[in-house]
């Protein structure tokens, strides 16, 4: 079985949950007290997705870091935080989606899910809410917007550098 290497960013402001989402996706599990993210994490995790694997290679950002990608995620939670998405801007070739963090907590919400996926059709992203504090059943067969992160096409690598 071939083994497809996808490399994913998520990006947003501080305390968006970023990395919460991350743990999540990776290890299964909610940590309410996971510490803040300095400079950037990585992670791995493999996925079988119709008869191949797909292992997602996912950095963690603190926000300022640039790193070459097939995917990008971008994390809100806050009418601030969402306001702030158009700020962060990628080549065109990669996949972006908008997530909406912490829907679960219906008393917080500040943004209503129709206004983020309008503004996430208006830039030709995926969107999708999140609820991290609850486990996600990983047996969904079909992953939001209906596997088209996994159309990802490979770009091409750029020459290696010599050195001065």
């Amino acid at each position: 079985m071939a083994l497809r290497e996808l490399k994913v960013c998520l990006f947003g402001d501080r305390g968006v949950g970023k990395s919460s989402i991350v743990w999540r996706f990776v290890e299964d599990s909610f940590d309410p007290n996971i510490n803040p993210t300095i400079g950037a994490s990585f992670m791995t995790k493999t996925v079988q997705y119709q008869n191949e694997l797909h292992k997602f290679l996912i950095w963690d950002t603190a926000g300022q870091e640039r790193f070459r990608s097939a995917a990008a995620i971008i994390v809100y939670i806050t009418k601030e935080t969402f306001s702030t998405l158009k700020n962060w801007h990628g080549p065109p070739n990669i996949v972006v989606a908008i997530a909406g963090n912490k829907c679960d907590l219906i008393d917080v919400r500040e943004v209503m899910e129709r206004d983020a996926k309008d503004y996430a059709d208006s830039i030709h992203s995926i969107f999708v809410e999140t609820k991290i504090s609850r486990r996600i059943p990983s047996t969904d067969a079909n992953p939001p917007s209906g596997g088209k992160g996994f159309k990802l096409r490979r770009q091409p690598s750029e020459p290696k550098r010599s050195c001065c």
